[in-house]
Formats: structure tokens, C-alpha cells, sequence
């Protein structure tokens, strides 16, 4: 993945399972696979707003949204918020087709 040329968003498709993190609060998400997050880390420096946090338009399903991937053990992970889950029927376990397009 390289930054697009005159500020285009940069585009990747991948497929994940959907994880709970427990916290004070529960969170969704689903990893970036490796080769998917080499290529938005070789890009990093042209996407990023700072603390590695990488801002994306992403598409599940039918449901589009704006949020961040978040850096976590060498790859990327990407939350879904509970709108998005309920709108797409989604759980735990399953595994989901992402699209997403980073960029300025």
C-alpha cells in the first residue's frame, strides 16, 4: 500500500474474525492480517496523525463509517462500533469482509 498520488485514499479489501476486548468497556474488532498491515506500516508516515493511529473510511456490508485502525502487536486492528455490528447483525467469532481506504 503506498499513499495515493495528489492526496487519492488508498484502498485495501481483507477478511477477519470479529474479537471482544473486556476492558472497562467491551470493544469489537478485527486485525488487519500481516501483509495488510506491512504495507499501511510502509505507509505510515504519510497517513498517520500521530501514536500510529491511522484514519479510515472503512465498508461492512452495507454499512460505512469513519474511524481509526489502532497499532497493536506489529499489525493493525480495527473497531467496530456497536452501530455497525447491529446494522450488519455481527458477533463475536464471525468472521467479516472489510474495505477500507486510508488516506488525507
Amino acid at each position: 500500500m503506498r499513499p495515493g498520488g495528489g492526496g487519492e485514499p488508498v484502498g485495501l479489501e481483507f477478511s477477519g474474525e470479529i474479537w471482544e476486548w473486556r476492558g472497562p468497556a467491551p470493544f469489537y474488532f478485527v486485525t488487519v492480517p500481516q501483509e495488510q498491515s506491512q504495507a499501511i506500516k510502509g505507509a505510515e508516515r504519510f497517513l498517520t496523525y500521530g501514536w500510529g493511529m491511522i484514519p479510515v473510511n472503512v465498508r461492512v456490508g452495507k454499512t460505512e463509517w469513519k474511524t481509526s485502525l489502532w497499532p497493536k502487536d506489529g499489525r493493525y486492528v480495527l473497531p467496530l462500533k456497536d452501530r455497525v455490528r447491529k446494522a450488519e447483525g455481527l458477533e463475536a467469532g464471525q468472521r467479516v469482509r472489510v474495505r477500507l481506504e486510508a488516506g488525507p
